[in-house]
């Protein structure tokens, strides 16, 4: 049996599974808390060597699997990792400057425990390489944003692949030609344009703050407000910036960031929680619609993410008044509170409606095998 550990190093934690790449299934895992005080990354190893010491003796590691946020243009696949990819990594952190530092603290201190399995670095980014130019590129000029790597990069990549794999088999037939559009619905929220497997755009750009509305990030923005707020507020760039991605989203607009509390309050006829949920659904319907024209026709609309899964409101307000382009909801099965894989179209429509839990874990377990079998 294959047992992949499966690293997720945030700023202050780290979450991780041992995954069977072929069954899903996680025999051990958790969540170590607490960390990021060490410069050195000292308590990053801690943690690691608590990590190893909590697994039975006679569990043989194959491979360690890490979830890297932020893999720029240079990383479309998973990749072994050796001193010359950590240091890519780390260059690249001016561009996810709160996630790929403490993912390489992550990647270190794994490294140095466990030196002899391999290491791979499974991207966030990975699945939007496959953006044709004219969604990637942006309109400013082009060696300014070639010399700075700006154009739009995508994340919640793994989640995408993930569920939009999934849907395929549940559409059956040749994935090849299906149109799905996989919605990643929770605090940070993205959706995705699939079409034969391959991510044709997505609603994240540059940053993770284009795009839908969000727990506390606006999502889309004309820039020249931010021009605006330096020019005629005291806020500084940095509290702008915190602005944005911090006190904005449905926080801004009703004054809580939780979608369950919003909704509730929505529901009592609270003006300012009707309109954030307003908001809210119009922009994802704006981004269904749009993906619909780019890729002539959709087969299926994919929720997942803690509210894409678990809302059924916020399923409702994402998919209200498209049924002219055969989206329906049965309300029945919307409501049903079943929590596996499912379709909760109604009956006769023409584009599936699947709520898929995304299981990134074993996306990134499976990716990990993938790539020690066939090393890059």
């Amino acid at each position: 049996m294959v047992n992949i550990l499966v690293i997720n190093a945030g700023s202050s934690t780290i979450k991780w599974q041992v995954v069977d790449p072929e069954s899903g299934e996680s025999s051990h895992s958790g969540l170590v808390e607490g960390l990021g005080t060490s410069p050195s990354g000292e308590d990053y190893r801690d943690a690691l060597l608590t990590i190893l010491d909590s697994l039975p003796q006679d569990l043989e590691l194959s491979a360690v699997g890490h979830r890297v946020v932020h893999g720029g243009e240079e990383f479309g696949t998973p990749v072994l990792i050796t001193d010359e990819i950590e240091g890519a990594i780390e260059a690249l952190s001016p561009l996810a400057p709160l996630h790929n530092p403490a993912n390489l603290a992550g990647i270190r201190a794994a490294r140095g425990a466990l030196a002899d399995i391999p290491h791979v670095g499974v991207f966030d980014t990975a699945f939007h390489q496959s953006l044709p130019k004219a969604a990637s590129t942006l309109a400013i000029p082009q060696d300014l944003a070639n010399e700075y790597g700006i154009r739009k990069y995508g994340f919640h990549g793994t989640s995408h692949q993930f569920v939009t794999r999934a849907a395929s088999k549940m559409l059956g037939g040749d994935p090849r030609g299906h149109r799905i559009v996989s919605l990643h619905l929770g605090n940070g929220s993205s959706a995705a344009a699939v079409k034969g497997s391959k991510c044709l755009d997505t609603s994240m750009g540059f940053t993770p703050l284009q795009g839908l509305v969000m727990g506390t990030r606006s999502g889309d923005l004309d820039p020249a407000v931010v021009l605006y707020l330096q020019r005629n507020t005291q806020l500084t760039r940095d509290e702008i910036d915190e602005l944005l991605n911090k006190k904005s989203g449905l926080l801004g607009l009703s004054g809580s960031a939780d979608f369950r509390e919003v909704s509730q309050r929505a529901l009592s006829g609270e003006d300012d929680a009707q309109l954030a949920l307003e908001i809210w659904g119009w922009r994802i319907r704006h981004y269904l619609g749009a993906y619909a024209a780019l890729m002539g026709g959709l087969d299926a609309v994919v929720f997942t993410g803690g509210i894409g899964e678990n809302s059924s409101l916020g399923r409702i307000e994402a998919t209200k008044d498209l049924a002219f382009l055969g989206i329906q909801l049965d309300e029945n099965l919307n409501t049903s509170g079943d929590k596996n894989a499912r379709d909760i179209s109604a009956p006769g429509a023409t584009v599936k409606i699947l709520v898929i839990p995304t299981n990134e874990e074993w996306e990134i377990a499976r990716e990990t095998a993938r790539a020690i079998s066939s090393p890059r």
